[in-house]
């Protein structure tokens, strides 16, 4: 039996669901049908007096688990208050895919006009009766389902008068819906995928995944959510493994609800960027010769002037970027372009921008890549000989590479062959110890910024974790053609397969040596900056971020102290004039994978810009 998420209500429906809803005030406005759902307004007096408040109700039906729960969920919203949950519990026969109404009990109608928040309704729901069935009763008879009801659903948009979309803009939005993906489990919040045009001369389209908060949508912040590479994918990593809503299951190519996702705390966008990377793609195949930091900004900023366009209801809002390893290049880049656009660039075009969080980022080449030794020799991975070789030949600051430092760096980077370089003390993921590369080739490649270490195959090597063969799981579902078009994803039929980091990328054009300076310019203009590292991530380790930082130059307002994840300490955390650090114990090179709970603590302390926990709790 299919088993959508939603169907759509009948007028046959209409008229069995809801015979006795009391809407209030005009009784002769129709109720209207837009796509599954449908919707009524009337208007009311403000209690100020100050103007009419124009109300909607939107309602969709559910079918729970492919059961025969059947839930109705009402979203009350006006212009001048909150929307406003209010759900009606019902139970039907399903008799095939029809999903013929043959029986309905616990029947209860709600006037909304006179409740104004959840827990009336559910009070009404307690004392009105009807002649037939009691609502205690029902209520009694499945409680379980009243409060599965509460968590499963949310509407699709509360048409309010105070705020229309254009028909063409929620045309693009409905477009761009993902109803159910397969294997998905049923989730209390909206989520959207599709393509952004961002150059139409060359036919450059940026892939996305969104979602929205798991409640109060309306006030969260919107978050865009980076990971490097450069090439590789933040729906692969950043939605599937690490912190968005559904992870890929254990051992099967499926997905599981994440307990802590960040759309807990906000509207979470996940971008695969550039063109190259995932699904995003170009239909000027030079486009890809030409890439580099300059063009993934300019592209990722285009993808959000437009993005915008497509959802204007989140303009308001607030909005962060956060990324890690190479997004140590893309966060404060994009960052600049939008604090840059937004002085001098058209207004209809400006963006709330409030600050950017990075973790484990590659922000200095010569920091990084002397801290990365140093983490090295003092926990025990290289002898003393090669970090002496490897100190002596090797001059970070400098571009050229002499045969020296070659030689000394491919006997470092030969001790990765054996172990997880992105987390220390984990397991390797034996199914790809016969498939791993080999090569004693360092990082640095012809043709690319010297520093582009991810261009090898040993670093396109997921992070071990809880499953250290996650990454194989994910390859093999979003490569399926019944998931891809679930996502409106692949609509060009690239040519090549979805990896996590792009095989179509082979050259790299410019990476500046440093972040700093924009960073510092950032700090300087008021911009939140925060900055993160699991310490147990040998790539671009925590010595690396320290020595990093300490090149800033900036002062210090809280010296190194602990933060506490309830009772045991998380890491710790210095607070410095414009810019939060802060660690987190026992993480990998992707903190939200290794270490979730905290990660999602960090999140919401970043948002709110306030200091970690500094006591047990």
């Amino acid at each position: 039996m299919v088993c959508p998420y939603d169907f759509p209500l009948s007028e046959k429906d209409m008229r069995v669901y809801i015979p006795n809803l009391v809407f209030g005030g005009e009784e002769s406005v129709a109720m209207k049908r837009f796509g599954t759902f449908w919707f009524k307004s009337w208007g009311s007096r403000d209690q100020e007096g100050d103007g009419p408040v124009i109300k909607t109700l939107v309602l969709v039906a559910t079918r729970a688990l492919c059961d025969e729960e059947v839930f109705l969920n009402y979203r009350l919203s006006n212009s001048k208050r909150r929307p406003e949950w209010y759900t009606r519990l019902m139970k039907k026969k399903i008799e095939g895919d029809g999903a013929k109404i043959n029986d309905i009990k616990c029947d209860t109608a709600i006037d909304l006009s006179s409740a104004f928040d959840l827990l009336s309704a559910i009070q009404r729901l307690r004392t009105l009766g009807t002649s037939n069935n009691s609502p205690n009763e029902c209520l009694d008879l499945y409680p379980s389902c009243f409060l599965l009801s509460i968590l499963l659903f949310s509407s699709y948009l509360a048409l309010v008068e105070s705020y229309k979309l254009d028909p063409e803009v929620q045309k693009q939005q409905d477009a761009d819906r993902v109803i159910r993906l397969p294997g998905q489990p049923i989730v209390n919040f909206e989520q959207y995928a599709g393509y952004v045009t961002v150059n139409e001369s060359h036919g450059r389209a940026l892939f996305y995944w969104f979602f929205e908060a798991t409640h109060d949508v309306e006030k969260k912040p919107l978050v865009l959510w980076l990971n490097g590479g450069p090439g590789c994918s933040s729906i692969g990593y950043g939605e599937a493994e690490e912190l968005g809503p559904l992870l890929m299951q254990k051992g099967v190519p499926q997905l599981r609800l994440n307990k802590y996702s960040w759309n807990k705390e906000a509207n979470l966008i996940f971008l695969e960027s550039p063109v190259g990377v995932g699904f995003s793609y170009t239909n000027t195949s030079s486009d890809l010769l030409h890439l580099g930091d300059k063009i993934t900004a300019e592209d990722s900023y285009a993808f959000l002037v437009n993005w915008f366009k497509r959802f204007p209801q989140f303009k308001s809002h607030e909005f962060y970027i956060a990324g890690e390893s190479y997004g140590g290049h893309y966060v404060p880049e994009l960052s600049e372009m939008i604090f840059d656009e937004n002085k001098s660039g058209p207004k209809e075009n400006y963006i709330n921008f409030k600050g950017f969080m990075i973790g484990n980022a590659l922000m200095d080449d010569d920091t990084d890549q002397n801290g990365m030794i140093d983490y090295a020799w003092d926990h025990a991975v290289i002898s003393d000989r090669v970090y002496h070789d490897v100190k002596t030949n090797c001059n970070f600051s400098e571009v050229n590479v002499t045969n020296a430092c070659n030689n000394a760096l491919n006997e470092y980077f030969a001790v990765y062959n054996i172990i997880d370089m992105y987390s220390l003390y984990s397991p390797v993921c034996v199914e790809n110890t016969s498939t791993a590369s080999a090569t004693n080739k360092h990082f640095w490649i012809e043709g690319a910024s010297p520093k582009l270490f991810s261009k090898f195959k040993e670093w396109f090597k997921k992070p071990a974790g809880y499953d250290p063969c996650v990454s194989d799981y994910s390859e093999v579902y979003f490569n399926r053609k019944d998931v891809q078009e679930a996502l409106h994803a692949n609509v060009t039929n690239i040519g090549y397969n979805w990896t996590h980091c792009s095989n179509a990328i082979n050259q790299w054009n410019d990476s500046p040596a440093s972040m700093l300076p924009i960073i510092r310019k950032l700090i300087d203009g008021g911009i939140r900056v925060w900055v993160y590292s699991g310490d147990t991530d040998g790539r671009i380790p925590v010595t690396s971020t320290r020595y990093t930082l300490r090149k800033l130059g900036l002062q210090t307002i809280l010296e190194w102290t602990p933060w506490y994840d309830y009772e045991q300490v998380g890491g710790w955390t210095v607070i410095f004039e414009g810019l939060t650090f802060v660690t987190i114990r026992g993480a990998g090179h992707e903190v939200p994978q290794f270490k979730p709970r905290q990660a999602l603590s960090l999140f919401k302390h970043f948002l709110a810009n306030q200091q970690m926990p500094p006591k047990a709790f």
